[in-house]
């Protein structure tokens, strides 16, 4: 049953981590809000600051505008801040779908006055009987736990304290407490989904069972603990198949495919990969291939899969200048590389000078690059000789390519020198390019 003490006992246990939160209540003038404004006029007392938003969307009429005197007067009376947003012919109307054009309408109104008033939570007044709809909705869309649950009570920063209370506990409240609501009439229409259920399905099922919206009250809560318990376990799975280091994390493919479609797809839907056809494609693809979501690169790699944020992509240098200010008619050149390396095998490389064309450069692999690797005979592609050594992604970004000033490819940092330009035995003026510092990147 509805009363101030048991929403206060529900509101308190979604705002029990906050610090002196300020709120913006979406009211619409109906039952449901108008009692929610009414309760939390009521906190005032014990300090809970809020403010009071309207959308008059112009599309009853009169009654649009009594919707918004009665909100409007109600703030009036009560001293509560009061912002108003009225749809004008400036806001197109879609032919179709005018239920979702609205949400997205109302909440971009609401998020403007919450960044404006520094308003923490949103809260609307969503109730026992919204969750039903939603479940049954959901359950037509084979939604899995998730969307069985219902909606959330607590979800980025929007809270729904009368969840757990009916439609018809609600009206008691309201008529008990002698708070004054409209009735917004098209709701008895039953021209779209959620309407067509509410109207005719719903009360079909409570006719079923006296008990019935008592009973979904408690399967509700069953699924949530059931859902938090799974997410639990999940992210246990992928602790324990994860690697991390300051640009990426890893999950290790071969584990990940062990594990059931549902795990696959709900630890992969955490970074933006939500649809089942590209999670199976993520699996069969080749080593290399690349994948996006809205913030999330992910790069399949011969064990892992590899998930870098957008943001954290780096610019690469592509090329870095090594010798600027050398005297080159010296005959012997030793040049350290570490400066330019952030990680390396120790190598030293000797050079012929005279078949050098400086300055020298560093830069990474272009599309096409090839050499001649020492100790082996022939010319192979860099990327072929990167297949060859089993190299991973996150090894190929630390390779760098070490270039002539005619773009001649004297070899792969820090794996392999190219031996045309090998130092011979009877060579007179030699370049060394060294590595001095062992810190391995393989």
């Amino acid at each position: 049953m509805l009363t101030q003490s048991a929403f206060e006992k529900q509101f308190q246990n979604l705002t029990q981590l906050s610090d002196n939160p300020t709120y913006l209540l979406a009211v619409s003038g109906g039952a449901d809000s108008m009692v929610l404004g009414y309760l939390f006029n009521e906190l005032r007392n014990s300090g809970s600051e809020f403010q009071v938003a309207h959308i008059n969307y112009k599309l009853r009429g009169e009654d649009s505008d009594s919707d918004q005197k009665v909100v409007e007067d109600f703030c009036k009376k009560h001293n509560i801040k009061f912002h108003l947003y009225q749809v004008s012919e400036k806001d197109e109307k879609p032919e179709n779908s005018i239920q979702l054009w609205a949400r997205e309408l109302r909440y971009q109104f609401f998020r403007k006055i919450q960044k404006k008033e520094n308003l923490d939570f949103l809260v609307t007044a969503h109730h026992l009987n919204d969750q039903l709809e939603t479940f049954i909705i959901n359950l037509s869309k084979a939604s899995g736990i998730n969307g069985l649950s219902g909606i959330p009570a607590n979800e980025n920063n929007i809270l729904r304290p009368l969840l757990n209370f009916s439609k018809d506990e609600i009206y008691q409240f309201a008529k008990e407490n002698n708070i004054i609501f409209r009735e917004d009439l098209s709701n008895k229409k039953s021209d779209y989904l959620r309407n067509k259920i509410r109207n005719e399905i719903v009360p079909k099922l409570s006719e079923t069972n006296d008990q019935f919206l008592e009973n979904f009250r408690k399967s509700i809560s069953f699924l949530n603990q059931t859902k938090d318990f799974v997410h639990d376990q999940i992210e246990i799975i992928e602790k324990n198949l994860s690697v991390f280091n300051k640009e990426h994390k890893i999950l290790s493919k071969e584990k990940l495919a062990q594990q059931s479609d549902f795990v696959k797809f709900e630890i992969l839907k955490k970074y933006g990969f939500k649809r089942t056809e590209e999670i199976q494609k993520i699996f069969s693809a080749e080593n290399g291939s690349s994948f996006f979501s809205e913030d999330y690169h992910l790069t399949v790699d011969r064990e892992g899969l590899i998930l870098k944020l957008k943001n954290l992509s780096r610019e690469i240098n592509p090329e870095i200048i090594l010798l600027n200010n050398f005297d080159f008619h010296q005959d012997q050149v030793t040049i350290n590389i570490k400066s330019y390396i952030q990680d390396g095998n120790c190598f030293n490389w000797v050079f012929d000078t005279d078949k050098l064309q400086f300055p020298l450069s560093l830069r990474k692999q272009k599309d096409g690059d090839a050499f001649y690797p020492s100790g082996f005979s022939g010319k192979k592609k860099v990327s072929k000789f990167f297949r060859d050594e089993k190299l991973s992604v996150l090894t190929k970004e630390k390779i760098w390519v070490l270039c002539d000033a005619e773009d001649q490819i004297l070899g792969i940092v820090p794996l392999r020198q190219d031996r045309r330009f090998e130092a011979e035995v009877n060579t007179q003026k030699t370049t060394t390019v060294q590595w001095t510092e062992e810190q391995p990147i393989l």
